[in-house]
């Protein structure tokens, strides 16, 4: 059962490390993402803190993953 858990974690790890960095590049070249002056508006600042939350998950789901494995 461990090992199914260690398995689910670095799924979502790899998951995370594959898709939001594309969505972050998608994200940066929509036009809500600067104003008309070229400053980040809110609706970059607010995407790039949700990826960055899901980037800190990744890693923390990935070194659980392999703690897990390694313990078993």
């Amino acid at each position: 059962m461990l090992t199914l858990l260690a398995v689910l974690l670095l799924v979502n790890a790899v998951f995370n490390v594959v898709v939001w960095p594309r969505f972050f590049g998608r994200i940066s070249a929509d036009p809500r993402a600067r104003d008309a002056d070229g400053r980040r508006t809110r609706f970059f600042t607010v995407h790039a803190i949700l990826i960055g939350a899901a980037m800190v998950i990744a890693v923390v789901s990935a070194i659980a993953a392999v703690v897990a494995l390694i313990i078993r």
